[in-house]
């Protein structure tokens, strides 16, 4: 399962960066080589930067290059590997579920139910939100999947 996710996810980066890359040289020729900028380019590059931020998130996830701020010594976590990594995964869980999934589910319905569009491409923005709980729900599974490797490699 965690093969298919990991190469989904891969591919879907791939797509959006792809999407991205040629909206800003569309952009570009379009600008300055035939004097017409597109307006549609400026919210294909928007929405997919930030697809592309959110599910990057997720993927740093799973392969664990997430940031880290070290404020506990090395020596002390150490000690108590397991500690520690059930307290970086269950905050990052606990923050992915409550504020991505919950508050990203929400977000969607609020402005599904409020029918707002984006300017140029008239796609309802509950679309391009709803990557927030996607992204959020991907982020909690890592989690989860990591510290449960990392606790069976502890046992044994």
């Amino acid at each position: 399962m965690r093969g298919i996710i990991d190469r989904t996810l891969e591919r879907l980066l791939i797509l959006i960066i792809s999407v991205m890359l040629i909206a800003v040289i569309w952009q570009v020729i379009s600008r300055y080589l035939i004097g017409t900028p597109s307006t549609l380019t400026d919210e294909i590059a928007s929405f997919s930067l930030i697809w592309l931020g959110l599910f990057g998130a997720a993927y740093a996830t799973g392969k664990e290059l997430h940031l880290a701020i070290d404020l506990i010594s090395v020596k002390t976590i150490q000690k108590y590997p397991t500690l520690f990594s059930a307290i970086v995964t269950f905050s990052v869980s606990i923050f992915a579920l409550f504020v991505m999934v919950i508050g990203g589910l929400r977000l969607c319905w609020i402005t599904y139910t409020l029918d707002q569009r984006s300017a140029a491409l008239e796609i309802p923005l509950a679309y391009i939100y709803l990557v927030v709980p996607v992204s959020g729900l991907l982020i909690v599974y890592y989690s989860l999947d990591i510290f449960v490797k990392k606790r069976n490699l502890a046992k044994s």
